[in-house]
């Protein structure tokens, strides 16, 4: 498990919200669902995303955008565009009026908009904000644009025939389709030189710190010490910790505690699993060890956080 794929496979998408929208100029969403993460796409015409304060960032067709949540934010059909529709939390969407309009601009099967709309765009919505995935919400910006000149990803033809579709297991195929768009999307932006790729990202092609992240990232459970893990890579106690720390930002065992506590932070989320049982998991003796760790790190025992999250649900 590298890097990247280790910060996804927490929260993965879990139903996550999927629509092919359809929308007549001049039109204008403000979004504010508040969702951690929105991948848009456009199939045909134009679109703008613009937060407050900042330059407009347009799409062209096969265009793929990361939009980081919860700041609100708007899609238009051009930056001058007023608003239209306000989409709130739960996959609500009403006039400015308040007035529900979701019912009436549904076109079937995940299509929503206008009947003859010349914007054509797919959307999907990861709505749960695991804290692996927090992890890399946190580095990066409110808005990733991948053209498609620098991409053009198959899986946006694939994701547009497949959203519309109404069959069995039809919810784990578009969740895994969206998965694939957004790996390979910041797969695309993380190499580029301005993107200020995070250390844990730019060590993974180095042939030492890669192994030894992957190593930890695999098996967490493992009594790692920096002597064992040198020994598995082929390199001193000193000679790793020195290159870990000066390609990933922090020492091996830091970087393992934490990956231990966001995994089991996101673990958290199963009501049926137990605090003991998360604790084995993740590597630490007993539940009591586990909250000791994770209060200090989080600030709340994990029994709070469980609480926090179900409220939140």
């Amino acid at each position: 498990m590298d890097a990247l794929a280790g910060l996804l496979d927490g929260p993965r998408a879990r139903q996550a919200f999927l629509l092919r929208a359809v929308l007549e100029s001049p039109w204008c969403l403000r979004v504010e669902d508040e969702a951690p993460l929105c991948v848009v796409s456009v199939v045909e015409g134009r679109a703008w995303i613009m937060h407050e304060g900042a330059e407009p960032v347009a799409l062209r067709p096969g265009d793929v955008a990361i939009v980081r949540g919860p700041e609100h934010y708007r899609m238009a059909d051009s930056p001058t565009s007023p608003p239209r529709v306000v989409i709130h939390p739960g996959e609500r969407c009403t006039t400015l009026s308040g007035e529900d309009v979701a019912e009436r601009m549904q076109l079937g099967v995940r299509t929503w908009g206008d009947r003859d709309g010349d914007t054509v765009m797919l959307i999907g919505t990861y709505l749960l904000d695991g804290a692996v995935g927090r992890r890399l919400l946190d580095v990066l910006p409110r808005v990733v644009l991948v053209t498609d000149a620098e991409w053009g990803s198959p899986l946006l033809g694939l994701l547009g025939e497949e959203i519309t579709r109404d069959q069995p297991g039809q919810e784990a195929v578009l969740d895994r389709l969206l998965d694939l768009l957004l790996i390979g999307a910041l797969r695309v932006w993380f190499d580029r030189p301005e993107a200020g790729a995070p250390g844990w990202y730019v060590a993974q092609s180095d042939p030492v710190v890669g192994r030894a992240l992957r190593l930890l990232q695999h098996n967490p459970a493992h009594p790692w010490t920096v002597a064992s893990l040198a020994s598995e890579v082929g390199l001193s106690r000193a000679a790793l910790a020195r290159r870990f720390a000066e390609l990933v930002g922090e020492p091996p065992m830091s970087f393992l505690t934490e990956w231990r506590l966001t995994l089991a932070a996101d673990l958290l989320r199963d009501p049926d699993a137990t605090i003991g049982a998360v604790a084995q998991q993740v590597g630490y003796s007993s539940a009591f060890a586990l909250s000791s760790a994770f209060k200090r790190v989080h600030g709340v025992s994990p029994r709070d956080h469980r609480r926090a999250l179900v409220a939140s649900a």
